[in-house]
């Protein structure tokens, strides 16, 4: 197998990076969420996101290209939600 080819296993209940923004999820690339469920061994991921409090924000189906595995020597970083606007 050739090194480029290597992709790290990612399982359930991993926290993972989401590689891309999501708007209409109100998700930005960076973001950190836990697989919750894995597809067909790896061929996609159910991922929950939550705030630090504990109140989920998401649970999207995302492709592998569209989140990556935790990496060393990073940290985590807070933001703020943006306010939910009445349809």
């Amino acid at each position: 197998m050739n090194v480029g080819q290597f992709r790290q296993m990612i399982n359930e209940l991993d926290r993972v990076v989401l590689t891309e923004d999501m708007p209409e999820r109100d998700l930005r690339r960076g973001d950190i969420g836990t697989v919750v469920l894995v597809h067909r061994g790896g061929a996609g991921y159910e991922v929950e996101f939550i705030t630090l409090d504990g109140e989920t924000v998401a649970v999207v189906s995302l492709s592998p290209s569209q989140i990556r595995p935790i990496g060393r020597r990073e940290i985590a970083h807070a933001r703020a939600l943006e306010p939910q606007v009445a349809a």
